[in-house]
């Protein structure tokens, strides 16, 4: 356990260090990148989840995660259209990706309670790392208004989430 954790946040801390290992703050359509790519990452755990989990809260966790996260990643597509912003990836967003494909390989391997606890204990520490880089990082960083109000929404989501994983985690001790 103690590894999977490791992993999750080693991949987590390059979220709130790729951006600064730059050398500059990161720019809008960059921002819009990291953030819509942490929104595909989780949907793509959280579906893994609905197919493997064995515990009813995991899975109905999971099921919240891929509806918020899908809503927040078509908000953030519409601004980008709106504002015709081309999302522009980076070395955070690769990294990210890269991380992300491990961590599902990872959990994929796993079965029963063991995949239920290593998902759940991902996600409290995935939302982490989000929350911590989009308090910290991403929205300080923000030129433009909307994108900031679009990350301060999906932080506060986003912190539920984390609640609500840790929430759930406790109860498959």
């Amino acid at each position: 356990m103690f590894v999977r954790l490791s992993a999750a946040i080693a991949a987590l801390s390059i979220l709130s260090s790729a951006a600064l290992a730059q050398g500059a703050k990161p720019t809008d359509p960059q921002i819009a990148h990291i953030a819509y790519t942490a929104g595909v990452i989780d949907i793509a755990a959280a579906k893994q989840a609905i197919e493997k989990a064995g515990n009813k809260d995991v899975k109905a966790f999971a099921q919240d995660m891929v509806r918020d996260h899908e809503a927040v990643n078509k908000q953030a597509l519409d601004l980008v259209k709106k504002l015709n912003v081309t999302p522009e990836d980076n070395d955070t967003s690769k990294a990210l990706s890269k991380q992300a494909t491990e961590k599902l390989n990872e959990l994929a391997r796993l079965k029963g309670a063991e995949y239920d606890k290593a998902y759940v204990a991902n996600e409290v520490a995935y939302h982490k790392a989000v929350n911590g880089a989009l308090e910290t990082q991403l929205i300080p960083s923000a030129s433009n208004a909307e994108l900031k109000s679009l990350l301060q929404t999906g932080l506060k989501i986003f912190q539920g989430h984390q609640q609500h994983a840790e929430q759930v985690a406790a109860k498959l001790k």
